[in-house]
């Protein structure tokens, strides 16, 4: 099972620079009911106080802010960009996927690095990511591996 909805999918999403794609995945958390307001200001901040760490694998960026920033809810948002943009990450730009999160306490900010973690470390991850056309497409591969895996 997929741990994003369809609903909270944004694809071929044309933006003016990685602050912009921040700013884009923020409203659409908010738009959830999941952030508030200022906890989109709070996720692009962030990334600049710490660098482009967000950006943790080649294509894939996951912009988040702190409980305390404005989350009052649980909840996953992506949007596939097109263009990809650089975030200033030498060895994993550009990006073409933003998930963003927000979750309302320390436990769960956790275990929703956790969730994308493993999801993203799945083995054909990047490639399929290229491949995405639909909001299916994407919310098929944002599924944790079972166990056994």
């Amino acid at each position: 099972m997929a741990w994003i909805s369809e609903e909270n999918v944004a694809l071929r999403v044309r933006v003016d620079g990685w602050e912009d794609a921040v700013r884009a995945a923020g409203r659409m958390l908010h738009q959830c009911g999941a952030v508030e307001e200022r906890y989109i200001e709070a996720m692009v901040e962030t990334a600049k106080e710490l660098g482009p760490y967000i950006v943790i694998a080649p294509g894939i960026a996951i912009p988040h802010a702190r409980p305390e920033d404005g989350a009052k809810d649980v909840c996953f948002v992506a949007l596939q960009l097109e263009p990809p943009v650089n975030f200033g990450n030498p060895d994993n730009d550009p990006v073409q996927l933003v998930i963003a999160f927000s979750s309302p306490d320390a436990t769960a900010h956790v275990q929703m690095l956790a969730t994308l973690a493993r999801a993203i470390g799945q083995e054909d991850f990047i490639e399929r990511v290229s491949k995405i056309q639909t909001p299916k497409d994407l919310t098929s591969i944002l599924v944790l591996p079972s166990q056994g895996e």
